[in-house]
């Protein structure tokens, strides 16, 4: 997906000295927003790619209604003096995937009608928020190249690993691009631009660890992936620790949002919905594989480990009869057999080693992998162990059992 990505990247110019469009990234473009509205659009097209929407289109659907009032703590999208924030909530997101490519926007008398041009891409965002995150730097990179401007962002990164990173690199570097746009786009004042400065500057600080921008200042730290979210969680503060690894930033991130049943709920269909379309034949193959693959299994329970339950690593598809004679002996839909929780562990390993070296992460991570193994044994599994290594430790730990 990521060489389908810089393809479709790679076959554009996005230099805004010749485009003049300020909108090819806005305030509102964080990876958590732009994932979920595309999801919005994604749950609105259905299989009709070609099908055209509007802005309204999305404010009016139950989906969008039910899920962003909830996961971004807004009030009702019906409510007509909410008008204002929802259309920057869903219009930037929308201007910014057409400034890239994904999306086509055209003018017909005061609205814009969008339509899909990149309907893979576009999945690909919709399915999680590290993939919205993973498309941002790209593009940005891409666009940053074409305007020229690269290059002084580059410079700021080689000052900092060479420990000469300063605040007053951090002001050039802003005072260029404050520049920049006012002189190429209809954007007249600093105000608005540096609006957009952050959401630039720290998606490129975070994928290459380097400070970023904190309330207009540089910030003392390297920004994480969890900085760049619109439900940030400023865990700096909230754990007085500032040596948390990136790892840790993102577990505590995601057990704070999944606190909020609301998303849970939400991710958890999301990805139920994703892994029917997905997974197609039974993932284990064995006497009491036959007959249709229609059952999703957790393999770590959702009611002792909810904040697994949304996780792609902890699904698993099975036939009916290895649903409820197997991995829930004699149908105890409350009770896991432990040897056939074993089968499924294993089982899921080759299905995510297999996707990884087809896919890369489009679907799967290891470490999300790894992380609900260690959370539902009580494990410490080292990321960086090859999946024949995590075989052995998983059949080392149930055959103790």
């Amino acid at each position: 997906m990521i060489q389908q990505i810089n393809a479709v990247l790679n076959s554009r110019n996005y230099d805004v000295r010749i485009s003049h469009d300020a909108r090819f990234m806005d305030q509102k473009c964080t990876p958590d927003v732009l994932c979920i509205i595309a999801d919005c659009v994604v749950n609105l097209i259905g299989d009709d790619t070609n099908k055209e929407f509007t802005v309204q289109d999305i404010w009016d659907s139950q989906y969008f209604n039910d899920n962003v009032k909830s996961i971004f703590n807004k009030p009702d999208a019906l409510n007509t003096t909410a008008r204002s924030e929802y259309d920057k909530f869903i219009q930037q997101p929308l201007k910014m995937l057409s400034y890239a490519g994904i999306l086509f926007v055209i003018k017909k008398g005061q609205k814009n009608y969008f339509s899909i041009m990149e309907p893979d891409i576009l999945r690909f965002i919709s399915i999680k928020d590290r993939n919205a995150y993973l498309f941002l730097n790209l593009y940005l990179n891409k666009v940053l190249t074409d305007c020229g401007l690269i290059q002084y962002f580059e410079s700021y990164k080689s000052k900092y690993l060479i420990g000469n990173l300063n605040d007053e690199d951090f002001y050039d570097l802003k005072n260029r691009f404050q520049k920049f746009m006012i002189g190429n786009t209809p954007i007249n004042g600093k105000t608005e631009v540096n609006r957009i400065f952050p959401k630039i500057l720290n998606i490129y600080a975070a994928f290459n660890k380097l400070p970023g921008t904190v309330r207009g200042k540089l910030s003392k730290y390297e920004i994480f992936t969890t900085d760049l979210m619109y439900n940030r969680v400023n865990w700096r503060d909230a754990t007085k620790d500032k040596k948390l690894t990136r790892q840790e930033a993102e577990i505590l991130y995601e057990r704070t949002l999944l606190s909020n049943k609301a998303v849970n709920d939400y991710l958890v269909q999301k990805m139920m919905r994703l892994f029917k379309k997905l997974q197609t034949n039974s993932e284990i193959n064995d006497k009491w594989a036959n007959g249709e693959a229609t059952q999703i299994h957790h393999i770590f329970p959702k009611n002792e480990f909810p904040q697994l339950a949304h996780y792609l690593e902890n699904l698993i598809k099975l036939t009916p009869t290895q649903h409820f004679t197997r991995a829930h002996p004699n149908n105890r839909t409350d009770r896991i057999n432990l040897d056939y929780q074993l089968v499924c562990l294993l089982a899921k390993c080759n299905t995510i080693e297999h996707s990884l070296a087809r896919y890369g992460e489009l679907y799967y991570r290891k470490e999300s992998f790894i992380y609900c193994i260690n959370t539902g044994l009580k494990k410490n599994l080292n990321i960086n162990l090859k999946f024949s290594q995590i075989k052995n430790e998983l059949t080392l730990f149930y055959n103790s059992k």
